[in-house]
C-alpha cells in the first residue's frame, strides 16, 4: 500500500511539472508570435526578445530546483525537457514551413537536458549538505 502511495505521488509530482513547464513556455514565449520587420534593413527578427528570454530561462531554474527537492533527477530533466521542447516544438512547426525548427527542437532539447541536470544535480548536493 505504501509503495503505491510513493508511485501515485511521483506520477502526480511529474505530471505537474509537465504542465508547469508547458505553462512558463506558454507565458514567457508562447503567448508572443509577432515578428519585427525592420524598414532600414529590410529583415525581420523576433517573435522573441533576449529579456523574455531571460525570464523564461530564469523561471525554469526556479521550477527545477523546486521539482528537484521533491522528485529525484531523472524525472525532472525527462519531463521538463519533453515538455519544454515538445510545447516549442509543436508551435514552431505549425509555423516554420522550411523544417529548421527541427534544427531548433534539437539544440533546445540538448540545452535543456544539460541545464536541467547541472540544476538539479547541483540541487541534490545542496540538499544532501544542508539536510544533516
Amino acid at each position: 500500500m505504501q509503495q503505491r502511495r510513493s508511485v501515485a505521488r511521483l506520477m502526480a509530482l511529474v505530471v505537474a511539472l509537465g504542465a508547469l513547464t508547458v505553462a512558463v513556455w506558454w507565458v514567457w514565449l508562447g503567448l508572443d508570435t509577432e515578428r519585427e520587420f525592420d524598414q532600414a534593413t529590410q529583415t525581420t527578427s523576433g517573435p522573441y526578445e533576449a529579456p523574455q528570454v531571460i525570464a523564461c530561462a530564469l523561471s525554469l531554474v526556479v521550477l527545477a530546483v523546486a521539482a528537484s527537492w521533491l522528485l529525484p533527477v531523472v524525472p525532472v530533466v525527462v519531463t521538463m525537457t519533453v515538455a519544454f521542447v515538445g510545447a516549442w516544438s509543436v508551435n514552431a512547426a505549425t509555423k516554420d514551413g522550411s523544417g529548421l525548427w527541427v534544427v531548433g527542437a534539437a539544440l533546445l532539447t540538448v540545452g535543456m537536458a544539460a541545464g536541467a541536470t547541472v540544476i538539479a544535480m547541483g540541487t541534490k548536493a545542496l540538499r544532501r549538505k544542508y539536510k544533516r
